[in-house]
């Protein structure tokens, strides 16, 4: 009787979805999931040929700055040929845009943000803390 008790509560405590192990996420950051290709610490986003992605909102070429465990950033790294499906978290005021008034057409804005030096080559990505990836059959082209 001992033993089919123990044998049961094994066999719960096996089949429980892991909802536990993710983690939580801060009032300031949203969980994205994005297609691309890894570059060396930077992703660039694209959309896979002849396949269907959950839509995001955010455009193909956008780049990315990836950060997270070294062990997870280098499995990465060694998949830069192949097109992934990256999961993080994102601040949702990097994902909002520069923010106040344009006018003449978007050349000038009003308002908003600190302008920052369009030379910087961080000037337009985002940082995602990468939680997991999963590889896609699609192969990437080199950027």
């Amino acid at each position: 009787m001992v033993r089919l008790l123990i044998g049961a509560i094994i066999a719960l405590v096996a089949a429980h979805p892991a909802a536990g192990q993710e983690r939580p996420v801060p009032s300031d950051s949203t969980r994205v999931s994005i297609t691309g290709c890894a570059k060396d610490r930077a992703f660039i986003v694209g959309t896979p040929v002849g396949r269907e992605v959950t839509a995001s909102g955010i455009q193909p070429g956008r780049r990315f700055r990836l950060s997270g465990p070294r062990q997870l950033l280098d499995d990465i790294k060694a998949r830069q040929a192949s097109m992934l499906e990256i999961t993080g978290l994102v601040k949702k005021s990097d994902m909002a845009g520069p923010g106040g008034v344009t006018f003449m057409g978007g050349r000038v804005r009003i308002g908003g943000t600190m302008p920052r030096d369009p030379q910087d080559p961080m000037y337009n990505q985002v940082v995602i803390d990468v939680e997991g990836y999963q590889l896609l059959p699609d192969a990437c082209a080199d950027r």
